[in-house]
């Protein structure tokens, strides 16, 4: 099913884990992609996996730091100049920060984290939704988190961010639906990237697998999401059939935030 067959998508944070498996999905159904991100490396990455299954596909990069308004712009205008058009938005870039108490979590990295996971994800619904709004369609899916609806521990960085990012979705989704445009969020739980990775040798160090089997005991699934099937969420996010669907956010966590 060629659901995005003729139409032109940007995702952020291309470059690896949940943007490198949406980008598959939405190229396997025929989207044209713009693919963000600050690591050119992990661009180039991720369209020779895609290409390498999907030889047609139409893949464009864009080296660009989603916590600068300026450059926001600059992909933006890239896929206008190129496209013409902008049908659907994974903005999706984001990091996890350093891990440590309040009381020790300090200043530059909290604004650090903030920049990127909550100011970056402004700045590109700013600017995708007025072009949207002058097209009278489109479709915008945020990277929220099971932190942006609970909290996580030694994260405050990370989940102030993430809850805003929420906030900015429903907020949003309230403003442009008028216009013919849907705006959500997703909010996955432990999906196995190297973002995850990084958080569990944060907590385990060099056991970090270990840690991480304790970890999972926390949804009832117990085990990691994969990658690939937050690509498949994303891909019915986006498409037509969930024009319906917004102001909302779905949890792909295994029931990790069911107490909540």
């Amino acid at each position: 099913m060629k659901r995005f067959e003729g139409k032109v998508s940007i995702i952020t944070g291309g470059g690896s884990g949940l943007g490198r498996a949406a980008a598959k999905q939405l190229a396997s159904e025929g989207a044209k992609l713009v693919l963000v991100d600050l690591n050119m490396k992990g661009l180039e990455e991720s369209k020779q996996e895609i290409l390498q299954d999907i030889p047609e596909a139409t893949i464009e990069l864009v080296e660009a730091n989603v916590a600068k308004e300026e450059e926001v712009e600059k992909y933006v205008q890239f896929t206008l100049d190129t496209f013409g058009q902008i049908d659907s938005f994974f903005n999706n870039a984001g990091i996890e920060g350093k891990q440590n108490l309040t009381e020790d979590y300090g200043i530059e990295e909290f604004q650090r984290v903030v920049d990127v996971n909550l100011n970056g994800v402004f700045y590109g619904m700013k600017h995708v939704l007025k072009v949207m709004k002058e097209q009278g369609h489109g479709s915008v899916v945020n990277t929220a988190s099971v932190g942006g609806i609970r909290g996580v521990g030694n994260q405050s960085g990370y989940a102030a961010s993430k809850h805003g990012v929420v906030g900015l979705t429903k907020n949003s989704g309230i403003e442009y639906g008028q216009f013919g445009i849907s705006v959500k969020a997703i909010a996955p739980g432990a999906i196995l990237t190297a973002m995850v990775e990084g958080s569990l040798r944060q907590m385990g160090g060099e056991d970090w697998e270990a840690t991480g089997r304790e970890f999972v005991k926390a949804n009832p699934m117990l085990r990691f999401g994969k990658p690939e099937e937050v690509g498949y969420l994303v891909a019915f996010l986006l498409s037509n059939q969930a024009d319906f669907i917004n102001a909302v956010v779905v949890p792909i966590d295994g029931g990790q935030s069911y107490k909540y």
